[in-house]
């Protein structure tokens, strides 16, 4: 006999409104027990909830982007006999053939929890040759890099692969000399294992999931991206002074404009005269995807590590809800209210180290992308005008490219039109 059962959000610690990064299952499907229904993230790790029984989901009543707690409604599933058995039938069309395999191989554990590749008991079962046993989201994960699970050892219950055991073998795969992207292999030396503590005292801190995560992004694309920088100066002594005067006037109404305001909106305007530098290359590598809309990732330090919020549609806005946009999206950052979508959709990327000191660096392309501009601290300089030797106020820029789709000729002419817009705001109206 049919019966209809709420499912709602099982015990997850002590975590309160923790964000739904991802849902497996959507009405019609029929599903087993333990099979994942929606995956969450919290500070620490990435989860996977799954089904307490099973039967076929009725209703979904949670979206990507929402915060769930405990005793949250997740879905509305029918459960029966007859559903039951339909769903472990062999072949059935009622569950496709990677969801059948994803279905038997899940976790027994209430949630099955990302855990680090380097905490995985030394008795972690390795996947059976031609099977890996990995939710549809950690199955994504790994398609996106290229990741055949068959070869990854699965660290959760039941040899379970997690997210956190592909990119432990992707890190693997780059410091070994057989291991890399591209043809032939890298030929990286392994990294030497050395006991440091023979020399003095030591401390062993655990890296962030901030910063686990974005080292694993960065040696690929330090990696496998031909990264030429193109270092030069922009001269904004006349537009620092507008800036101030901007200051003055919406002081009062808590926004402060920074410098970073009007570099969004020169880059954009740099984007617009040339485009091949809002693109990405397509997965064959033959082909270029120019994008039409002008979202643009800026860095911001956080106390866990490096994360790059989206401001979108940049093109659109001016500079004081730029400066708005920014003060608000660093803020979240900062205090981990971000959602995944605000970190989703970039086309380009600004690093900016004003704030903080230098003179020029080489910042690493966060791919698909294929640019990314670094602004170091503006500095008086004697410059060579009309004569004579005036103080003016430089800005360093540093663009690092990927040479497969930008040539150094377009990457100067790209600098040089950014540093005469910054030199002049004026042009930002033309």
């Amino acid at each position: 006999m049919a019966e209809i059962r709420q499912v709602l959000m099982p015990d997850i610690g002590d975590y309160k409104n923790v964000p739904v990064i991802e849902i497996m299952v959507k009405a019609g499907d029929v599903i087993l027990a333990e099979q994942p229904l929606l995956t969450l993230e919290t500070d620490k790790a990435t989860m996977d909830v799954p089904a307490p029984f099973g039967g076929v989901v009725k209703q979904v009543y949670i979206s990507a982007g929402d915060k769930i707690s405990e005793g949250t409604p997740i879905l509305l599933m029918e459960t029966s006999a007859s559903a039951a058995e339909t769903a472990v039938v062999d072949g059935s069309p009622a569950v496709p053939a990677l969801e059948r395999e994803t279905v038997n191989s899940v976790a027994t554990a209430p949630i099955a929890a990302s855990v680090p590749v380097n905490s995985a008991p030394a008795s972690m079962q390795e996947n059976q040759p031609g099977k890996a046993h990995a939710s549809p989201s950690v199955r994504r994960f790994a398609r996106e890099l290229g990741v055949d699970l068959v070869r990854v050892k699965g660290s959760g219950e039941k040899g379970r692969i997690t997210k956190n055991d592909v990119q432990g073998f992707v890190k693997s795969a780059l410091a070994k000399t057989q291991g890399g992207f591209g043809s032939g292999g890298l030929q990286i030396a392994a990294m030497p294992e050395v006991d440091f503590s023979r020399f003095g005292a030591i401390e062993n801190r655990p890296l962030t999931r901030i910063k686990k995560i974005s080292g694993t992004n960065l040696q690929r694309n330090w990696v496998t991206i031909p990264h030429i920088t193109q270092h030069d100066e922009a001269d904004i002594t006349e537009m620092e002074v507008f800036r101030k005067e901007l200051g003055e006037e919406y002081s009062a109404q808590g926004i402060k404009i920074t410098p970073l305001a009007f570099v969004l909106k020169a880059v954009v305007t740099a984007l617009q005269q040339y485009p091949d530098f809002n693109s990405s290359l397509d997965a064959t590598g033959e082909n270029l995807i120019i994008k039409k809309y002008h979202h643009i990732g800026v860095a911001v330090d956080t106390p866990d590590g490096l994360i790059v919020p989206v401001l979108r549609d940049v093109d659109q806005k001016g500079v004081v809800q730029l400066a708005r946009d920014l003060s608000e999206i660093s803020a979240k950052a900062r205090e981990k209210k971000l959602p995944v979508t605000a970190l989703q959709g970039g086309c380009f990327t600004i690093s900016s180290l004003g704030g903080i000191g230098g003179t020029a660096f080489t910042p690493i392309i966060n791919a698909p992308e294929v640019a990314i501009l670094g602004v170091s601290r503006a500095s008086m300089k004697p410059v060579f005008k009309e004569g004579a030797f005036v103080p003016r106020l430089m800005l360093p820029l540093s663009l690092s490219y990927d040479h497969r789709v930008i040539d150094g000729a377009a990457a100067a002419h790209f600098t040089n039109y950014l540093g005469k817009v910054l030199s002049d705001v004026r042009r930002l109206v033309l």
